[in-house]
């Protein structure tokens, strides 16, 4: 499976979704601070392309997918919050060489809210954070629970229930995507699944009216695994594949309340 697809060609494409979405739950009424695309090709290795611009006016996007044919890969159009840097660095997906990450949302109160947060990451860390942004620090804070050997699945959803007892009314959709593993969260914002094959397709809104989409319910998370290389797709797009499954995992505990 290419990602140009439901990056470029479906009906409601993330293209599409950059200047038309459906459901942005007060986020805004456009995609057009900024988009990223990352993926893991048939060397295992990830790469990215991101912009501060629309995704609509970047004409080279279609020659740029068309020959990728990714392992894994993730996708993600930006509506800033008000205030926040828009640039790059402040686009998803976030990275590593083991992950790619995006977060759909807004943490109230940002920064003092989840200030405590940052305690237990190394000061060099932060100091190299990529952008002043919420979404930033939220990788940053994930990814040092990853290098610590935490499992993708139960940091995630500690992440999620840490920024919510911090930031009550936090919205949190995130996307981790791995070369073998993805994991997506649906917090107060909307997440649909759909299985592609053998193979899985994760957004913030489908990209066509195909009826194997199914809705995520409010506090669930979707959790795709596969033993070999294939597919991974966010206003965001995540994609897994071959031999995939599928669970959809309760994330447990209470919402505070605000």
């Amino acid at each position: 499976m290419s990602p140009v697809d439901p990056i470029l060609h479906a009906p409601h494409s993330l293209l599409v979704q950059s200047y038309a979405p459906k459901d942005m739950r007060d986020g805004g009424t456009v995609n057009a601070d900024g988009f990223g695309i990352g993926w893991f090709g048939d060397d295992g290795q990830p790469t990215r392309y991101r912009c501060s611009y629309p995704l609509w006016s970047d004409s080279a996007m279609g020659r740029l997918l068309e020959p990728v044919r990714a392992g894994a890969f993730l996708a993600a159009v930006r509506s800033g919050t008000p205030g926040m840097l828009v640039a790059e660095a402040a686009c998803a997906p976030f990275a590593d060489e083991d992950w790619l990450f995006s977060h759909n949302g807004v943490v109230p109160g940002w920064p003092e809210s989840v200030a405590g947060l940052a305690e237990a990451v190394p000061v060099v860390e932060l100091l190299r954070m990529e952008a002043p942004t919420d979404s930033a620090l939220l990788w940053l804070v994930l990814r040092h629970a990853l290098d610590a050997g935490a499992d993708p699945v139960e940091a995630l959803a500690e992440l999620t229930h840490r920024v919510e007892a911090a930031a009550p009314g936090s919205r949190l959709n995130f996307l981790l995507v791995g070369r073998k593993t993805l994991v997506a969260t649906a917090w107060t914002h909307a997440l649909s699944v759909r299985r592609l094959g053998e193979g899985v397709l994760v957004a913030s809104e489908p990209c066509d009216d195909h009826p194997d989409w199914h809705s995520v319910a409010d506090g669930e998370s979707v959790v795709a695994r596969h033993a070999h290389s294939g597919q991974e797709g966010t206003a965001d797009v995540a994609a897994a594949a071959s031999k995939t499954t599928i669970e959809i995992v309760p994330l447990g505990k209470e919402r505070s309340r605000a």
